[in-house]
């Protein structure tokens, strides 16, 4: 590719099969000739929270992957994955894939299922951490929350699953709806604290939550449905028993953005690592 040649870049919408629903994410499925600026440039461009892009193929259905958002590269991203998965799978057929992240392997399965492709990515080994009174008071004070606002039964905690999210469980839904939040203040206290999006929760059942993401570090104000943050999530609630050993979860997202998503979350017993799966299509 010469450096004056501009890679075709896909747009596709994952974890809803409605273009106007989900999370929009930029798709480069030849990125061999690009650096770094280019890449970030693109994402800059585009404005999705984040953009994708496979930099070298190296086997059959394995690729090497890079994700940026539109101020700066990420290790992980699973809606952009999701995306990506997608689109080789319109292109090349239903399959497995696997894909080299900066944060470790990521096993990609495609299905076709009624006519919609699904794609379900396996996350790398996730770990969940306590978060310091110090912080989890400055994260509190920068979206304008109480303590009292917090569901004691969900407590704080950092889970990660490819990237660090900071979990926080709202004791409503009506709380959860009502996000406006100090963008320089949450960004300084993620930036420090290494984390990629806050997982804003509200559980409505036993398997069935509502989730929100700020993302203040990639340069948006809410990310409308986040994959990395919901395999987090998964790890977090099996860490706590919140939930069975073997479980799927259902999270709702983007719906207080208009761009309702639904993103399926599997836990299995005696593997540490998260499924998340959902549906897409192509925007335009």
């Amino acid at each position: 590719m010469t450096p004056d040649h501009r890679p075709e870049v896909l747009r596709y919408t994952a974890f809803s099969g409605d273009p106007a629903g989900g999370n929009p994410a930029g798709v480069v499925l030849d990125a061999s000739g690009l650096d770094e600026e280019r890449m970030l440039a693109i994402a800059a461009e585009l404005g999705y929270s984040e953009s994708a892009f496979l930099t070298e193929r190296t086997g059959e259905g394995a690729y090497t992957i890079r994700y940026f958002s539109p101020k700066a590269e990420v290790p992980f991203c699973g809606h952009a994955t999701v995306a990506t998965a997608l689109a080789l799978a319109e292109r090349d057929g239903p399959g497995a894939l696997e894909f080299a992240t900066p944060a470790g392997p990521v096993p990609v399965s495609v299905v076709r299922e009624g006519g919609e492709l699904r794609a379900t990515l396996t996350s790398v080994a996730p770990h969940v951490e306590g978060t310091a009174e110090a912080d989890l008071a400055e994260a509190l004070a920068a979206l304008d929350w109480a303590a009292a606002d917090l569901d004691p039964a969900l407590p704080p905690r950092i889970a990660y699953a490819g990237a660090r999210h900071l979990v926080l469980a709202a004791a409503t839904r009506e709380r959860l709806a009502d996000l406006d939040y100090d963008f320089a203040r949450l960004e300084a206290l993620m930036r420090r604290l290494d984390l990629t999006t806050l997982q804003l929760v509200w559980r409505e059942g036993p398997e069935v939550f509502h989730v929100r993401d700020p993302f203040p570090v990639g340069g948006v104000v809410e990310d409308p449905a986040t994959g990395a943050a919901a395999a987090a999530f998964g790890a977090y609630a099996r860490e706590l028993g919140l939930v069975p050993e073997t479980a799927v979860l259902t999270l709702h997202q983007g719906a207080d953005m208009g761009r309702p998503g639904t993103l399926t979350v599997e836990l299995r017993a005696g593997d540490a690592r998260i499924r998340v799966s959902g549906t897409g299509t192509r925007i335009g």
